[in-house]
């Protein structure tokens, strides 16, 4: 009976549907999205800030090491990314986001600036697969770098929380002391833990990039470890490629949050990209299908823009693209494709 009322709302509200009216009332009324209210915001470092954030009821939780889209309105347009919660996953009502800003970053430089107590952001679900499993290691090395710190904090206060009795070392890289977010709190909750590495200044536990060093140091025991990693991509090369010597690669569990450099082959370069919903065509540029439909004034929807939370999937109803991650083609018509991570090969047509 519920849902047969729901649709009939839902029929009468077309187009815009009910939420777009119960919003008028309340911007946290709504019946099908998921949306979340900043309660607080705390600036930690000169370029993140960190958001804590009451989402309504249709939130399920998460599990330590997972994302969420969040969505929020620049300039008349709705924008998503990809943030993964700090806190543990038995803190119930609340979770916090940590964001940095980067750069070329429209969201996260957004948030930075503007973010305040009564924002209303749009949030999805809980999603990833970057997670401690049911059962915990005897022993777990979490290893972060930058504004990758956030999963793997989640990490270690799930663990907290559950007082785990394991061995549990969190080793972190920075540019200096003052760009670890939520120094502070760090120390008071793991202090015999922690081990702090910055690679431009003095004063951390450890100087300089990841090595086999490093990690001998910190965690001797790291074959019999379970090892979890999230940070930009020079610092996972460095892990991954010490790991892969040391024959240990399986025991290596990883997150990226920023998408690895693309590699433009001049051969796929070729032909015309057709956006056939939009009636435009452009010629290929070599660079990702989402890139090129930027440039070309269309605006599909995407969040990670690195192949993580299929947002911005679509059909490729003809042609050739290639996925930068791992340089599979894909040739059948009318097959889903996520634009972000997907360049064309010679003339391709997108449904869009």
């Amino acid at each position: 009976m519920l849902t047969t009322g729901l649709r009939f709302l839902e029929a009468l509200a077309t187009p815009h549907g009910v939420d777009r009216y119960l919003e008028l009332i309340h911007p946290m009324l709504t019946i099908r999205e998921l949306r979340g209210e900043v309660t607080s915001v705390h600036r930690t470092t000169r370029d993140t800030v960190t958001l804590t954030i009451r989402p309504t009821r249709r939130w399920r939780g998460f599990t330590a090491g997972q994302y969420v889209r969040l969505s929020v309105d620049i300039d008349g347009v709705r924008r998503a990314r990809c943030y993964s919660p700090a806190t543990s996953q038995h803190r119930d009502g609340h979770f916090e986001l940590t964001v940095k800003a980067h750069e070329s970053g429209l969201v996260s430089r957004w948030l930075h600036a503007n973010a305040r107590p009564g924002l209303i952001l749009g949030l999805s679900q809980a999603e990833g697969e970057f997670t401690l499993p049911a059962e915990r290691p005897d022993k777990i090395l979490l290893i972060s770098g930058g504004s990758g710190i956030t999963p793997v904090l989640s990490m270690l206060r799930t663990l907290s929380d559950e007082d785990y009795q394991g061995t549990v070392t969190f080793l972190h890289y920075a540019y200096t002391e003052a760009d670890v977010p939520c120094l502070e709190q760090l120390r008071d909750l793991a202090a015999d833990k922690l081990v702090l590495a910055y690679t431009d200044a003095a004063g951390g536990d450890l100087e300089g990039f990841f090595d086999e060093t490093h990690l001998r140091k910190v965690a001797p025991w790291f074959a019999e470890a379970q090892t979890y990693l999230c940070g930009p991509p020079g610092l996972m090369k460095g892990v991954r490629d010490v790991f892969a010597d040391l024959g240990v690669s399986d025991r290596l569990h990883t997150e990226d949050f920023a998408p690895a450099p693309i590699t433009v082959d001049a051969a796929d370069a070729t032909g015309d990209v057709t956006f056939a919903r939009s009636h435009r065509t452009a010629p290929n540029s070599g660079a990702t299908l989402l890139e090129q439909a930027e440039a070309a004034g269309l605006k599909p929807e995407h969040g990670c823009r690195m192949g993580i939370c299929f947002s911005c999937t679509r059909v490729k109803t003809e042609g050739c693209v290639r996925d930068v991650r791992n340089g599979a083609l894909s040739t059948d018509p009318d097959e889903e494709i996520q634009l972000c991570v997907s360049v064309p090969v010679g003339d391709v047509a997108i449904d869009l």
